[in-house]
């Protein structure tokens, strides 16, 4: 987001000045305006150049954050003063940048929440919207130990997930890896064998030696078309079409798709039932729910499951037409909104859904194993039998 510069007077004639990360110069107006400031003028400050030497801000530092916030307010500590003190010591420098930002903020007379949503680069907007429910319920203790519980639950499925698809993904480089190799610099040595041997060399053979050939003439060109479609590919990922596209045939693929599909589930029902049971509204809940869901699949059954709601019916009926959430969590979702109990629901899926994707993830890699040593086996293989049919003519010949 931009950052703008303001000049404002206070009620009492007082000039203020500073800075504020927001979406449009009007934000800015209207957040002056809630502080009860007189908008002198409002500037969009350049855009410098900044190197950072204090590393990227990861999960682990907000979590860490979190709990010892909700230990400080549950202290009785002041707000300003702990967000003083977790500044003071936080040690990543990037973190700690936003907490003296927020902190502030805070001191010039903003709520916590609407200070952490100028800075949705370590703030989320899940994480904004319970830290505004705490605040206006007076829990903000409970809500902030119950973000930092979503949070290690969030990172441990992303983990999970990301463990799943990296698996495969580092067996086919390293085994296009190893065929590469050989092909370069293995086959050439035994053509230039076959061609002082004079011996007719059999089809299997030619067709190995002609890709070592194209691959020597041609690696640039095969490394540039690899390239081109991995631009392609993601460039046509970030149009709506091809996202629900790519989305759509990732959940249909076998075994990862259901990891996928199993993990996509965990994360919208602990992430609404967290939602739900902080005290966000729930068409709130179920707009932040579909936009962290990471699939647009999923994002599309929750959406129509929101106006659905909105239209005086309930969660579950959208869910179930769209056929990506089972029978069995559609009828507990429904169980949940009948017995008004709805957040004890989800969080039972979410549980049931975490173990879910484990035994997935290692069914994934059970199986995806010895299939990658059979196929590298078969390639290998195949190419060292081509290269020696040539050899077992030669013996014949000297016999």
């Amino acid at each position: 987001m931009p950052v703008f510069t303001y000049r404002a007077r206070t009620v009492g004639g007082e000039n203020q000045s500073g800075e504020i990360t927001a979406t449009t110069e009007a934000d800015v107006v209207g957040q002056l305006r809630r502080r009860r400031l007189v908008v002198v003028s409002v500037k969009e400050k350049p855009k410098d150049i900044k190197f950072s030497f204090g590393g990227r801000v990861k999960t682990k530092d907000l979590v860490l954050f979190t709990r010892q916030f909700a230990t400080m307010i549950n202290a009785g500590l002041p707000l300003v003063q702990s967000l003083d003190i977790l500044a003071t010591q936080q040690p990543n420098k990037r973190a700690a940048e936003k907490i003296r930002a927020v902190l502030s903020d805070v001191e010039s007379g903003s709520t916590l929440a609407d200070a952490m949503r100028r800075h949705r680069d370590f703030f989320s907007e899940i994480y904004v919207n319970m830290v505004a429910a705490g605040e206006a319920g007076g829990i903000l203790d409970v809500i902030l130990l119950r973000l930092a519980e979503y949070l290690e639950a969030s990172e441990k499925l992303r983990r999970k997930v990301k463990g799943a698809m990296f698996y495969p993904a580092t067996v086919m480089g390293f085994s296009g890896l190893a065929i590469a190799v050989l092909l370069i610099f293995v086959i050439p040595t035994f053509a230039g064998f076959f061609e002082t041997a004079g011996v007719p060399l059999p089809l299997p053979t030619r067709i190995v030696m002609g890709l070592s050939g194209f691959l020597i003439s041609w690696w640039w060109a095969v490394a540039a078309v690899l390239a081109g479609i991995g631009w392609l590919f993601r460039a046509y990922r970030k149009t709506p079409a091809g996202k629900l596209t790519t989305d759509r045939l990732m959940l249909r693929i076998p075994i990862l798709g259901q990891v996928l599909r199993k993990a996509a589930i965990a994360r919208f029902s602990r992430t609404l039932g967290t939602l739900v049971q902080s005290g966000v509204p729930i068409l709130d809940g179920l707009e932040i729910t579909a936009r962290t869901a990471g699939n647009r699949v999923v994002e599309d059954a929750v959406m129509k499951s929101r106006a659905s709601i909105a239209g005086g019916e309930t969660i579950a009926e959208p869910l179930k037409r769209s056929a990506v959430f089972p029978p069995m969590v559609v009828q507990m979702i429904n169980v949940g909104e009948q017995t008004g109990g709805l957040d004890d629901m989800l969080s039972k899926i979410a549980d049931f859904y975490d173990e879910e994707v484990d035994a997935a993830v290692g069914a994934l890699t059970s199986i995806i194993e010895p299939v990658m040593i059979v196929f590298l086996g078969a390639i290998v293989g195949g190419m060292v039998i081509a290269m020696y049919l040539p050899i077992f003519d030669i013996i014949k010949t000297v016999e």
